[in-house]
């Protein structure tokens, strides 16, 4: 797990924060905690999420699911 903000996820998916805090809001992404008022969200979940809209794949529901998913994709490689 790498720990991200959501401005610091949206700067390294070259998205919006706005973005980032919509996807993890409507696919509940993987929450790690806060740093001040910030939400800590898990960036490879937030990666996997934006993979799935990217290609047009529907992206799993929970954050599991999508573990599942980089794990394929991983031994796919």
């Amino acid at each position: 797990m790498h720990p991200a903000t959501a401005r610091q996820a949206a700067t390294r998916l070259d998205r919006e924060a706005v973005t980032i805090r919509q996807w993890a809001r409507r696919y509940s992404a993987r929450v790690l905690g806060r740093a001040g008022r910030e939400v800590v969200y898990d960036f490879d979940d937030l990666a996997t999420i934006e993979g799935c809209i990217w290609r047009g794949d529907d992206v799993p529901l929970t954050p599991a699911a999508r573990d599942e998913l980089r794990a394929q994709l991983g031994r796919a490689a």
